[in-house]
């Protein structure tokens, strides 16, 4: 069995997800589709595509998105907002669409609200799917306006003595601005998207809004059996070597269905040893593997949520466990400094009247700073503000 170094890895995957090098407009789809790209905290997708793309703006990036419509935005992969080629829509969608037996992504939490209604899920669900196609007809701003709409358009389907409880205020966060019903539907929005009820709309302004796939791309969601086999070979090719563990984690998805969806590329693999450890490439990624081009750029400022940081071995990133935590934290995180694919530091910008104020916190030695404060100064333009002080 072949064994594969860190810095072997890391050259391959900064490859695999075209940190590589500068990219050109053209080669948008491609980019966005190697493993999509989240959008949360929104705008993550286009720190993403920048450090892709630096010469596409944050206007032709809307093109993009919300006029040409190549590109598609709706709850996938870990029930998460993410990007992805329109035409695709069957690998980021309809691929974790869970069979029987296999609890839907995102979905653990929605236990409460079934305890205190004393229904079924799939009772519920069933009732959401007869309601949500009006979505065909509309166009809804707000995520928490779409959680009630769609509770009251559910309201007169439910049973009669299931009513006041559905209208009672949410055992979740915002009691006061969500109620039972509004939860219910909040958890069912990642397995109605994923069968292509609902997808995002254009911003407009700091909301976002939310129609269905039909409406937003002029026909129905194309499932195709093979969705799964595609999703499982993009995150091999992206986070290769990895294994089945690994999978389950960046999908979102049961072990269950984790491991039927390995099974479908069982004849496409082969393992190799990494950190130790057995894991699994696709054949046909060996070669790039075992001798990864090189690349163009070796310095880079990635946004906290850059598809490149959802590698689940950490330590090929920064092998230090007390940094780790500090780069993914439990609520938002930080930007990275990443050279040669390793984390050297992290970033965070804070917005100053027009301005923006970066701050930076390098370990260990001080590295390139002069090249850090140019990358600093272009990230300020491409999101339309000036810099104003830099710490480091």
């Amino acid at each position: 069995m072949s064994e594969v170094g860190v810095e072997q890895i890391r050259r391959y995957r900064l490859h695999a997800h075209h940190l590589d090098k500068k990219y050109q407009r053209a080669d948008i789809a491609e980019l966005v589709g190697a493993c999509g790209m989240q959008n949360t905290p929104p705008g993550a997708w286009e720190t993403a595509l920048y450090n892709r793309v630096p010469d596409c703006s944050l206007s032709e990036m809307a093109h993009v998105l919300y006029q040409e419509k190549s590109l598609l935005q709706a709850w996938s992969l870990r029930g998460a907002p993410v990007v992805f080629p329109a035409w695709e829509s069957d690998v980021f969608l309809s691929a974790l669409i869970s069979q029987e037996g296999e609890p839907w992504i995102y979905t653990q939490g929605i236990l409460l609200a079934l305890d205190f209604l004393q229904m079924a899920f799939d009772e519920l669900f069933d009732l959401l799917k007869q309601v949500v196609p009006q979505l065909d007809d509309n166009v809804i701003t707000s995520k928490s306006t779409l959680d009630q709409t769609l509770a009251e358009w559910m309201l007169p389907l439910l049973p009669v003595e299931k009513r006041d409880l559905w209208n009672k205020p949410s055992m979740y966060g915002s009691p006061d601005k969500q109620t039972v019903g509004g939860a219910v539907v909040s958890f069912m929005l990642r397995p109605c998207a994923y069968s292509g009820l609902v997808v995002f709309g254009e911003r407009n302004g700091i909301s976002p809004t939310f129609t269905s796939f039909k409406s937003w791309t002029g026909h129905s969601l194309k499932i195709s059996e093979d969705a799964p086999k595609k999703l499982v070979r993009k995150f091999l090719h992206c986070y290769g070597p990895t294994t089945v563990d690994a999978f389950i984690s960046w999908s979102g998805c049961s072990p269950k269905q984790g491991k039927r969806m390995w099974e479908t590329v069982s004849e496409e693999v082969e393992p190799v040893v990494a950190l130790g450890k057995r894991a699994f490439i696709l054949s046909v990624d060996k070669e790039p593997l075992f001798s990864p081009a090189s690349f163009q750029r070796e310095l880079l400022l990635l946004g906290g949520h850059d598809p490149f940081l959802d590698q689940r071995d950490r330590a090929v990133l920064q092998p230090d466990k007390s940094l780790q935590k500090q780069i993914w934290t439990l609520v938002t995180n930080p930007g990275v400094i990443l050279y040669g694919g390793e984390i050297i530091g992290i970033w965070t910008s804070k917005k100053k009247g027009k301005g923006m104020d970066i701050k930076m916190n390098l370990w260990g030695k001080a590295h390139e700073k002069q090249k850090l404060h140019r990358l600093a100064e272009e990230y300020a333009i491409f999101r339309q503000q000036t810099l104003g002080s830099i710490e480091m």
